[in-house]
């Protein structure tokens, strides 16, 4: 519904807009329950103001897909200010339309099934060299230990660089990292201005790398070689400008998300001995057997079990859109010009969706389960990755990393989560455990 005139306009979502142009702003970031306190308040639907700008949240099976399925009809991807100024405004994730779609076919070949495949080698070696030192300190924070992990072969199999986060360009990017949900406050000091300081040396420094390969005449068989060599419909290779926002989007893709799911994997065993179990068993039927494409398909219990890591705690907890043309969903009138916030925590932790959404049951995503649901319900009412013209690039290279991760910790690993720890979870920039998850770590007895 379109044009609306004064007699047939739908009302507003209910709502509070909060105070004058800042709203609801600071609540957003400080409060991980901050859109289920004002569900309960207003229903499924409802707006606020957030950074300046009216905003409708919304959670659902038809609400995602409405949002998610009218991409440049209705909406247009957008992200906060801050978010906008530290990705780089020739960032995959701000392009849109045919730009979008051209750069998106692109970046696509670093992620089919063939390139995928050449990535298993190095991804387990760098996990055990890991495991190894896991083994040696025993005791520690296991997420500070996991973002350099994730890093380390988003670092190799993208930019071709060993040991990415023992270096300084290590040391940037999680700065950088931190500033990209913050209030955009540009002051030296702030966290926002730390992360455009960091953003100016990671940039600087990704462009050294490309240049040096260019130098070099052979790009390397990378992500970032292949997307040196990489053309366009018109037969046009991508600027340095460019190539330097598209990498750093796809370290950031292929390190910050991944990692909040290995956390919560990791956090989850230990909780739930039963499921621990049932993965080890299904395990002891594959080892030691070599680590393929197919042979990981075939571990359908594992890929369960990391679906439900996914709905428990949404790496992701919503994307943001702005409102090109006014609209209607479920009654109410969606603005132009407005922001819309499609959430996928909220969605994920639906009752009517999710029963007994607070319990992890990885037997939500059995075959039988998942047959028994619509096509609509499986496409947008589980939505980590997104869904649409939108859905996350490197979702197959995440999905194959937590696979080989999980593999090789429950063949030869055990953990426990040390007491006296505040296993509760912050939110920005990823969900992950105040206290970072706090562990003893060794190898299984022989």
């Amino acid at each position: 519904m379109t044009n609306f005139n004064s007699i047939d306009r739908p009302s507003l979502p209910p709502g509070n807009y909060g105070f004058p142009w800042i709203g609801e702003t600071f609540n957003f970031f400080r409060d991980p329950d901050f859109a289920r306190k004002r569900h309960q308040q207003y229903g499924a639907i409802f707006k606020t103001r957030l950074l300046g700008k009216p905003t409708i949240f919304v959670k659902g099976v038809t609400a995602n897909q409405f949002i998610l399925s009218n991409e440049n009809r209705y909406f247009a991807v957008s992200w906060p200010p801050s978010t906008t100024a530290l990705l780089g405004d020739l960032s995959l994730a701000l392009q849109t339309g045919e730009i979008h779609q051209n750069r998106r076919k692109l970046l696509a070949q670093a992620f089919m099934p063939r390139a995928l495949a050449g990535y298993i080698e190095t991804m387990e070696t760098i996990t055990q060299r890991y495991l190894d030192r896991w083994s040696q300190q025993v005791t520690f924070a296991w997420y500070p230990e996991l973002r350099q992990y994730t890093f380390d072969v988003a670092c190799k199999l993208l930019a071709g660089l060993d040991n990415g986060a023992e270096t300084q360009l290590g040391h940037w990017f999680e700065t950088w990292s931190q500033g990209l949900f913050s209030i955009p406050l540009a002051l030296p000091w702030s966290r926002f201005g730390r992360a455009q300081q960091s953003r100016d040396r990671l940039v600087a420094e990704l462009e050294r790398l490309i240049q040096q390969r260019k130098q070099q005449g052979d790009p390397g068989a990378d992500t970032l070689g292949l997307l040196i060599q990489a053309t366009d419909e018109n037969g046009q290779q991508l600027s340095i400008a460019e190539l330097k926002d598209q990498i750093l989007l796809l370290l950031f893709a292929g390190h910050e998300t991944l990692t909040s799911a290995l956390a919560t994997f990791c956090l989850c065993l230990p909780q739930h001995p039963e499921v621990w179990q049932k993965l080890q068993v299904e395990q002891a039927q594959f080892a030691p057997a070599p680590l393929t494409l197919d042979s990981l398909k075939q571990m359908t219990y594992l890929d369960q079990v990391l679906r439900e890591v996914m709905r428990f705690v949404p790496p992701v907890g919503g994307g943001f859109r702005t409102v090109l043309e006014s609209c209607e969903l479920e009654g109410y009138e969606i603005p132009q010009g407005w922001t819309v916030l499609y959430e996928i925590n909220s969605t994920h932790q639906d009752g009517s969706l999710y029963p007994q959404p607070d319990r992890f049951d990885p037997d939500r995503f059995s075959p039988e389960a998942i047959a028994a649901q619509s096509i609509d319900r499986q496409k947008y009412g589980y939505v980590p990755f997104g869904s649409g013209i939108r859905e996350c690039l490197g979702k197959e290279f995440a999905r194959l990393e937590m696979k080989i991760f999980a593999v090789h910790l429950l063949r030869g690993y055990e953990w426990q989560l040390l007491p006296d720890q505040d296993l509760t979870l912050i939110t920005v920039p990823t969900p992950h455990p105040r206290d970072g998850l706090k562990v003893k770590f060794a190898p299984i007895a022989a």
